[in-house]
C-alpha cells in the first residue's frame, strides 16, 4: 500500500519565540535550526526578516540546512501601497529564504476591526501579496488567520481569501486556528467541506493549544484532507502554545490510522533523535524539561508502584503503548515508599550496578529508602542521589573530600543585596577555605565550594547548576525543608539530587554536595 506524504513545517523560532518568558538570540536561533534539520523537518521557519534587529541578523547569514527548506514569515501588503513598494513586504520576500509564508486575515470581522479596509481590498492584497513571492522565485504560503472562526460566522468570505490565494499561485494555504478553540470534530467537518470546495489546493493545519486540544485538532485535520502540519517544539508559543511536534511526529509514525496510511520525512532513525532535541530546546531556555511530557518527558515511560513495575520488567508492552527507544527516551523505574525489591533492582541494573538479587544488601537498601522517604526525601525524582545512596550502601563511592565547616552571609548595601559563602574542606589531606559570591545564599555556597576542590577542579569545570526547587513539607516554625537540583554537565548529562533538612541551606548544601560527588564519581575521578 503506497503511503501518502504529509509535511512537517516547524515555526518554533517565529511562534515559539512569541511564549512568554522566551528571548531567542540569534546563536540560539542557529542552533534550534540545525537541530530541526538534523530532525527531518520539511520546512524550518526562521522569523520575520526586519520585524526585529534578532530576526533580521538571523535572516543576514542564513544557517547551514541541508535538508529542510528555509522560510521567512511576513504578512500581505498594506493597503494603499502596491506589493513591489511596500518595505515590510519586500523585506521578507528578499531575504535568503527557499519559501515565504504570509499571513493574511479571513475573518470578516478582523478585516472590519483590525484593518478597517473594505473586505474586497483585503482579499486583492492577498492575491497581489501571493503573486509577488511567486514572482520572486520563492515558494509561497499563506497563512489564513482566524481561519475557522472566519469560517463559521461567514464562509463565503473565508473561501473567498483562500480562493484568491490558491489562484494567485500558492502552493500551501494553511488553515489557522488562532484563537485555539476549535474543536477536533469542528476541524474534521470544515477542512472536509473545504477540500470538496477547493479540491486542488493543498491545505495545512496551524492550531494553537488554547482548549488543549492543538495535538487533537491537527490529527483531525489530517484525516479531513491537510496534508502539511505546523507546530513547535514542546508545544512553545503565545498564551498556551501551539500543537506540539514532540507529541505529533510520534503519533503520526506510530500510531493508526496514521502509522499505515500517510508517511513523513523523518525516518525511525531520526524519530530516535526527537527526545535529545526536545531538550536541547529546554537546555537552551535554560529550563527543566516537561516531566510529564508525552513521549519525551523525564517521566513519560517512569512506573513507580511494586506491583506493576514487576510486571513492566516482565512484560513491557503491556504498559508501554510504544517502546521508549523509538523515541530516544528510557524506561525509569523510580524508587519510593511504594517501591518493592523489583524497583531496587531494576534501579541498581539501570545505574550498573551488578547484585545478586538475594543479597541481604538489597533488603536493607529498600528499608533505608522508606525511612528517608518518611523524613522528606524523594528519590522518584532525584536518581543520582538514589544511585549514590545505594553505592555508599555498596561501599563503592570514594571519600573525595570532607567539609569542615561552611557558612554562608547576605547583606544589603546601598540597594544591592550580596551573598557570600565560605567553605572548609579537605581534599587529600589539603586543607581549603574557599569564599564564593552569588546572587543568594545558594549560588553562593554553591560557588564556594566549587571555587577550589584540589586536584578534583578540572573535572567540575563544565557543571552547572540548572535548576533548583524548595518544598516545605511541614508547617510551624521548624518546617521540614526539601531541596531538589538539577545539574548538568558539558558531555549533555543531567542528573537531579535531593536534601532535607529543617533548615533550607543545610538542605540545598546537602543537594549540592550530592551532585559534585555524583559528576566526581561517573568522571571516574581517583583518590
Amino acid at each position: 500500500m503506497t503511503r501518502e506524504r504529509l509535511t512537517l513545517f516547524d515555526t518554533t523560532l517565529r511562534d515559539g519565540a512569541q511564549t512568554m518568558g522566551v528571548d531567542f538570540s540569534v546563536e540560539d536561533k542557529r542552533q534550534i535550526a540545525l537541530a530541526l534539520d538534523t530532525l527531518g523537518l520539511d520546512y524550518i521557519e526562521g522569523g520575520w526578516p526586519g520585524a526585529n534587529p534578532t530576526d533580521t541578523a538571523f535572516f543576514a547569514e542564513r544557517p547551514p540546512l541541508t535538508r529542510a527548506r528555509f522560510t521567512a514569515f511576513g504578512m500581505t501588503k498594506r493597503s494603499g501601497r502596491s506589493a513591489d513598494n511596500d518595505p515590510s513586504l519586500a523585506a521578507v520576500i528578499n531575504a535568503p529564504v527557499d519559501a515565504v509564508c504570509l499571513v493574511g486575515k479571513s475573518w470578516d470581522y478582523q478585516v472590519d476591526v483590525a484593518l478597517g479596509i473594505p473586505r474586497a481590498e483585503n482579499i486583492e492584497n492577498i492575491a497581489l501579496s501571493i503573486a509577488a513571492v511567486k514572482a520572486k522565485g520563492r515558494e509561497p504560503l499563506f497563512d489564513a488567520e482566524h481561519f475557522f472562526d472566519g469560517y463559521k460566522a461567514n464562509p463565503d468570505y473565508a473561501l473567498a481569501c483562500i480562493r484568491a490565494a490558491h489562484e494567485s499561485g500558492a502552493a500551501w494555504i494553511v488553515l489557522c486556528d488562532t484563537n485555539g478553540g476549535v474543536m477536533p470534530e469542528e476541524a474534521y467537518r470544515i477542512v472536509s467541506e473545504i477540500k470538496n470546495t477547493l479540491p486542488g489546493a493543498a491545505l495545512g493545519i496551524h492550531a494553537h493549544n488554547d482548549t488543549e486540544q492543538a495535538v487533537a485538532v491537527s490529527l483531525a485535520a489530517v484525516r479531513a484532507g491537510v496534508r502539511q502540519i505546523q507546530g513547535t517544539l514542546n508545544g512553545l508559543g503565545e498564551r498556551c502554545g501551539n500543537a506540539n511536534l514532540c507529541s505529533l511526529i510520534p503519533n503520526l509514525m506510530l500510531k493508526e490510522p496514521f502509522a499505515s496510511a500517510f508517511e513523513t520525512g523523518v525516518t525511525p532513525a531520526q524519530l530516535a533523535r526527537i527526545t535529545s532535541v526536545s531538550r536541547l530546546l529546554d537546555e537552551i531556555l535554560n529550563r527543566a524539561p516537561g516531566r510529564h511530557a508525552p513521549y519525551v518527558g523525564p517521566s513519560a515511560f517512569a512506573h513507580k508502584g511494586g506491583l506493576h513495575s514487576s510486571a513492566v520488567l516482565k512484560d513491557p508492552a503491556t504498559y508501554e503503548h510504544v517502546k521508549p527507544e523509538s523515541v530516544g527516551n528510557v524506561r525509569v523505574i523510580p524508587v519510593s515508599d511504594q517501591s518493592g525489591r523489583s524497583n531496587v533492582l531494576a534501579r541498581l541494573a539501570e545505574a550498573g550496578i551488578a547484585i545478586d538479587p538475594k543479597d541481604d544488601r538489597v533488603a536493607k537498601l529498600l528499608d533505608a529508602i522508606k525511612t528517608r522517604e518518611y523524613q522528606g526525601y524523594a528519590y522518584d525524582g532525584a536518581e543520582a542521589s538514589f544511585e549514590l545512596l545505594a553505592r555508599r550502601a555498596l561501599e563503592q563511592v570514594p571519600q573525595y573530600f570532607d567539609v569542615a565547616s561552611y557558612q554562608v552571609t547576605v547583606e544589603r548595601k546601598r540597594g544591592v543585596t550580596i551573598s557570600e559563602g565560605r567553605v572548609e574542606i579537605d581534599v587529600a589531606g589539603e586543607k581549603l577555605t574557599n569564599i564564593g559570591r552569588g546572587n543568594g545564599p545558594v549560588n553562593a555556597l554553591d560557588a564556594a565550594l566549587r571555587a577550589d576542590l584540589g586536584k578534583y577542579s578540572s573535572f567540575l569545570a563544565d557543571l552547572r547548576l540548572v535548576d533548583f526547587k524548595v518544598r516545605i513539607l511541614t508547617s510551624g516554625t521548624e518546617a521540614v525543608t526539601r531541596v531538589m537540583v538539577e545539574s548538568a554537565d558539558g558531555k549533555g548529562r543531567r542528573w537531579s539530587t535531593v536534601g532535607v533538612s529543617e533548615n533550607i541551606v543545610d538542605a540545598s548544601f546537602e543537594a549540592l554536595t550530592d551532585s559534585i560527588i555524583y559528576k566526581l564519581y561517573r568522571d571516574g575521578a581517583k583518590t
